[in-house]
């Protein structure tokens, strides 16, 4: 791959996963805000304990699940730019079945639904074929499925779109943290600095893997997202 080439799939990649991207993915909190709200976390918290939770969360589960959804959807398509809708809703599918949370499942779904709608203007054509199943209610068109697709057109390298998909779930999962109240602007860098030795490992992990491969277990945060839904006061969607 030529430098230039390189380059554009970098570029790609920091603008699909940048905060400012219209896919509404700012209001998550991952569960966070229930584990703040219930006094499992100190405030403010230490910054172990916060590392320890979101390489968890990274490690058993959005690895394992969003990172192998979207390896898979990259797979999808073709050199010529063709998408396999087939093997696509059979990765959407399993993706939806492992996020055992409702508020999980309707917010990745939306974030997606949120991407397609921009694919226009990123790619300069809807993602024909998938797209359309997602209109219909055919398959649920999670963020994970969606973006591994539009990585592919871009011509992002599979692992490349991993790794910036696993990112921005770490960066938006800290900012939370951050409007949470339970940690400060410079201990969130740290805490991510912390985290990208098991970034790069759940990385590599899902590239490789294989629809068969797609799973979640995080019972503790899964609860806790189950949970945020009744809350009376809630800064965050999810």
């Amino acid at each position: 791959m030529s430098d230039a080439a390189g380059l554009r799939g970098l570029l790609a990649v920091l603008q699909l996963s940048d905060s400012a991207f219209p896919s509404g993915r700012y209001t998550l909190s991952h569960g966070l805000e229930t584990f703040a709200y219930e006094g499992l976390l100190e405030t403010p918290c230490a910054a172990d304990a916060l590392a320890a939770l979101l390489g968890a969360c990274i490690r058993f589960g959005v690895g394992p699940s969003d990172g192998v959804a979207l390896a898979c959807a990259h797979r999808a398509v073709d050199a010529d730019g063709d998408i396999d809708v087939e093997l696509v809703t059979q990765v959407d599918r399993r993706l939806s079945a492992v996020k055992l949370p409702r508020e999980a499942r309707e917010a990745s779904t939306r974030t997606g639904r949120a991407l397609l709608a921009a694919a226009p203007a990123v790619v300069g054509a809807r993602i024909s074929g998938y797209a359309d199943l997602v209109d219909l209610g055919d398959v649920p068109g999670n963020h994970a499925v969606a973006l591994g697709l539009l990585s592919a057109l871009l011509e992002v390298p599979p692992f490349d779109a991993v790794a910036g998909e696993l990112s921005a779930y770490a960066t938006g999962w800290i900012a939370a943290a951050v409007r949470l109240g339970l940690t400060d602007h410079l201990t969130a860098q740290f805490v991510l600095r912390r985290v990208h030795p098991v970034l790069v490992e759940a990385a590599e992990r899902a590239a490789a893997g294989d629809i068969a491969d797609i799973y979640s277990s995080t019972p503790l945060p899964d609860v806790m997202s189950m949970r945020h839904e009744h809350a009376e006061l809630r800064l965050f969607s999810s």
